[in-house]
């Protein structure tokens, strides 16, 4: 299709949360792909984290094994280890949050908070009813593949202001249901809910750099160079020590290559300090089932390295938006990636880049004007029509 630039994945990351204070580990990132040449914005394949489950399917049949028996909810002050091998694959497609609850989990002190609509303020959960199978699901729709940690924690050992609320699950409703959750003044346990997910979206502290400049180690922990041989070929995110996600037509262009050949390499930032046989060796690629080569729809694909990364500060593992999570336009979105740091250039950038992109409307993208009702409902809009610093200059990933 004329007027298409060459495809390249890319990272749409949230602006920087308030790193040190109490914030969601919801979503921070969107992963997406497809960088444009005409009008400079950013077209991403939202494959993995869009509405219809695309990435749900994958997430589930490869990530989360079916097993025999589902999870049973025991009230224990145990910590314990909840993977998604150890429920069915028909539990792990959990349905969407409803836009009228939301939670989030303290990254000073881990204590799970929940927010029904009618209520603005953040509620802390009381341990009553409690149990590891609502902790996992909890987990899941933060974006994360387990649950690691869970405790109830005496009201008495942490610091509460005199007008904090809290919220108890009835026991005749379960789920996520508004109704399911009830406010209190106070929890008759006396013990609210400690929640640790495995841990995603976590970097550490580092300055913030804007324009499409050259980023520091560690600043996207998650960003990852497929490489076919010792050549950058495309970006990906890492899921888990691992997975791999990445672009399913990047896979598609090269199909022909020993699977041996790719490789991943994380952490990394310039190609240059890339050596030969170094990265993790891909053992398994798994393209959607449904992508398609000509208008590049469900285009995402899964890697299995034949040896788990090391995480660190450096190597980390992406957080994934809820299965229904709405992006509006206008959100100012990172991205990030080794490409063509000028529309005119034909050769990549060498150091690791990034910049501050908004996303547009489906509308205004899929106008006559841009790209004619060239964007399915699987993919995100995001840069500037003008030509300012976008994934064109930065062709990100």
């Amino acid at each position: 299709m004329t007027g298409w630039g060459q495809w390249r994945a890319i990272i749409l990351h949230s602006p920087d949360p308030p790193w040190g204070q109490p914030h969601m580990i919801d979503v921070s990132q969107v992963v997406c792909w497809r960088s444009m040449r005409r009008g400079c914005a950013v077209l991403g394949a939202l494959g993995l984290l869009a509405g219809a489950g695309v990435g749900s399917w994958l997430l589930v049949l490869y990530l989360c094994p079916a097993a025999s028996q589902p999870i049973s909810g025991t009230l224990q002050d145990e910590e314990i280890t909840l993977s998604c091998s150890e429920a069915s694959a028909e539990e792990a497609l959990l349905p969407a949050l409803p836009k009228t609850v939301s939670f989030r989990i303290n990254s000073e002190d881990f204590l799970l908070e929940v927010q029904v609509r009618d209520r603005p303020r953040w509620l802390l959960v009381c341990h009553e009813g409690w149990s590891p199978a609502l902790g996992l699901q909890i987990c899941w729709s933060l974006g994360h593949l387990r649950l690691t940690h869970h405790k109830g924690v005496n009201l008495t050992d942490i610091k509460l202001n005199s007008s904090q609320e809290f919220a108890q699950l009835s026991p005749r409703l379960g789920g996520f249901l508004e109704e399911a959750w009830q406010p209190r003044n106070n929890c008759t346990s006396g013990r609210v809910v400690s929640l640790r997910c495995s841990e995603c979206g976590a970097r550490p502290l580092a300055s913030r750099i804007v324009g499409g400049q050259s980023v520091a180690p560690g600043r996207w922990p998650w960003q990852a160079s497929v490489a076919l041989g010792f050549r950058h070929t495309c970006g990906g995110s890492v899921l888990a020590p691992r997975w791999v996600v990445t672009a399913a037509h990047c896979m598609h262009s090269f199909r022909l290559a020993r699977l041996s050949s790719w490789r991943v390499h994380a952490g990394l930032v310039s190609h240059s300090a890339v050596r030969p046989h170094q990265g993790a060796v891909v053992e398994r690629i798994i393209p959607h089932p449904l992508y398609s080569a000509q208008n590049h729809d469900y285009d995402v694909a899964l890697l299995r390295l034949r040896t788990p990364l090391n995480f660190s500060d450096t190597v980390g593992a992406v957080c994934l938006p809820a299965k229904e999570q709405h992006f509006p336009k206008g959100s100012r979105c990172w991205v990030s990636g080794w490409g063509h740091t000028h529309p005119s250039h034909t050769y990549s950038s060498d150091m690791l880049q990034d910049t501050v992109v908004p996303l547009l409307s489906t509308q205004l993208c899929n106008s006559s004007c841009v790209y004619s009702g060239a964007l399915t409902p699987r993919m995100l809009c995001a840069g500037y029509l003008d030509g300012r610093a976008d994934a064109c200059q930065d062709s990100l990933l």
